[in-house]
């Protein structure tokens, strides 16, 4: 545990793995803040790793910084360190800003004592610029989840010229760090006068005291029709409490809402249903990508469903959508922690890809549509198209040596025809139509999925460690990670053998979680090619279009 001083007082407090020999990479502390000032860095015991700390300009490694082999191209990920949760998504004078879960000093998840709110900005939500921490952990607790707002009408009364303050709401999450000792879990609010460069933390935190057990990640809305802002938190044992508040420091309790499998990060929209204005639901959406649709008066949430669900992948966790979207643009656009683990970087884990969420009538009633947000042909490259190809029984290559393994955005179009089943395969992951289950199968995810007029659509973002998989325009979402963890494969393989169909296990990374698997026929091939299959039968791909995405980072 290191102590970070300056002028006597503690500005940080961390925990940091060092060694005496050769390091795997080298973290840094930003202390551009501090310029002109004395630190002092105090720790607990003597170590001789101590003697390898300096202050530089740079540190080693930075020149490598975005070309690492295992560096999402068009995902975002951060410089150093661990990231989970996206926090604080808010829109601001021409930028897109993105908080999230940061441990800037390690690896792993870490010491709460390292949690902080790592930040990005982009103008169009593809190209981000990594700007230092905004909000570190202190003597109330590490910094966990919550979420910012564009405070237009000064209720916080936090402005101080012409600027409309960025107020950050969080988690204090007081008890986990030595700092924090015999501090309950509180809810804190920060703010920026600076479009997001710097942040001050109120004077009166926390805002919202201790309910109970770990109550947490604050989603904030301005809900016009009462001129207040509402406050969705996780109170725990997944149950929901809604708050209003007029000013952010002073929260009313309105009421509590509780629902199996609603569980953490929630979230609070409203949307236009098939696009009618006249014609609104509400969605309050969690962690896991739940969700319930139903009626909000600004204090209540009213159900409408039983929860529904919308992604359908295996590294898809704790969303969130941007506040402050302009009125002209008019979309609900989110961003997940991509659950994706980065063996021999020196960053882990990511942000899946900006999807735009639409709500749709559907024969099961209304639903939630997720596509990739437009933007994305920002970064399009060299494309490729394919139309009105039978497939018969067994496969084809399409693009063979054309095609290199990279990163793609991929549109397909199936005819069902007699097939019992058909697909594609892409860098040796295969995607499998069953259409006598109509199921849909991507590695050991599946999901239900009827034809539209006897057609299959899918779209395919490829990148370096996932493959993103949207069906019919965004019925089904579900987000794969394509970098296998070696060691788990073969504890899998060795109890259940590759012939396992349909078979319930657990998977430990980063939750405990219960799946079906089913690999179905899988057909080796080389990498580098776009397969199309068919089997029992044949089918038509009625149209394939291929666009190389270029970097993000060049």
């Amino acid at each position: 545990m290191i102590h970070f001083i300056i002028d006597g007082k503690i500005e940080r407090e961390f925990e940091v793995s060092l060694t005496i020999d050769e390091p795997d990479f080298w973290i840094f502390l930003d202390v551009s803040e501090f310029k002109g000032k004395k630190a002092n860095l105090q720790t607990i015991e003597e170590n001789e790793t101590l003697d390898k700390i300096y202050q530089a300009n740079s540190y080693p490694g930075e020149e490598n910084i975005y070309k690492e082999h295992l560096r999402p191209q068009f995902h975002f990920s951060t410089r150093r360190g661990w990231i989970n949760d996206p926090n604080g998504l808010v829109y601001h004078d021409g930028e897109y800003h993105l908080f999230y879960q940061h441990n800037p000093f390690g690896w792993s998840y870490g010491s709460d004592a390292n949690k902080a709110w790592g930040h990005a900005i982009s103008k169009d939500m593809i190209h981000w610029e990594e700007l230092r921490d905004a909000i570190h952990p202190d003597n109330l607790g590490g910094i966990y989840s919550g979420s910012a707002v564009v405070d237009k009408l000064n209720t916080t009364s936090f402005q101080t010229g012409d600027e409309k303050p960025i107020v950050c709401i969080y988690t204090s999450a007081g008890g986990k760090t030595p700092w924090s000792k015999d501090k309950p879990f509180t809810q804190s609010i920060a703010f920026s006068n600076d479009r997001g460069r710097t942040f001050t933390k109120y004077s009166g935190n926390p805002v919202q005291e201790h309910i109970r057990l770990s109550n947490r990640d604050p989603k904030v809305i301005w809900y016009t029709p009462l001129n207040q802002w509402v406050i969705v938190l996780y109170l725990d044992d997944d149950e929901m409490g809604f708050f209003t508040s007029k000013d952010l420091k002073s929260w009313q309790l309105e009421s509590k809402y509780k629902r199996d499998k609603l569980h953490e990060c929630p979230e609070l929209f409203e949307l236009n249903i098939d696009g009618n204005k006249s014609n609104k639901k509400w969605i309050l959406y969690a962690a896991n990508g739940r969700y319930d649709i139903g009626q909000f008066d600004g204090k209540k949430f009213i159900p409408e469903t039983k929860s529904i669900r919308l992604h359908y992948g295996n590294c898809f966790y704790a969303s969130q959508t941007f506040n402050n979207i302009p009125k002209e643009d008019g979309r609900r656009i989110q961003i997940a922690w991509g659950v994706i683990p980065m063996q021999g970087m020196p960053f882990n884990q990511q942000m899946l890809f900006p999807v735009e969420l639409t709500l749709r009538t559907t024969e099961d009633g209304p639903r939630l549509f997720a596509q990739p947000i437009n933007e994305i042909k920002k970064i399009y490259g060299q494309n490729w198209i394919f139309q009105d190809n039978v497939v018969e029984e067994g496969q084809q290559s399409i693009l063979g040596e054309s095609f290199d393994v990279g990163f793609y955005d991929i549109s397909a179009e199936f005819e069902i025809g007699s097939a019992e089943r058909f697909g594609l395969i892409i860098n040796n992951i295969q995607i499998t139509y069953e259409t006598k289950e109509q199921k849909l199968y991507c590695q050991e995810r599946y999901a239900s999925l009827k034809p539209m007029e006897g057609k299959i659509k899918f779209r395919i973002l490829v990148d370096r460690t996932t493959l993103e998989l949207f069906a019919n325009d965004g019925q089904i979402y579900m987000p794969i990670r394509t970098h296998i963890d070696i060691t788990k494969l073969s504890e899998l393989y060795s109890k259940f053998g590759t012939d396992f169909n349909m078979t319930e296990i657990s998977e430990l990374y980063p939750y405990k979680l219960n799946y079906a698997v089913s690999y179905t026929d899988p057909i080796p091939i080389g990498k580098g090619d776009i397969i199309v299959f068919s089997k029992g039968g044949i089918t038509k791909l009625v149209k394939l279009e291929v666009y190389e995405l270029n970097s993000i980072w060049h």
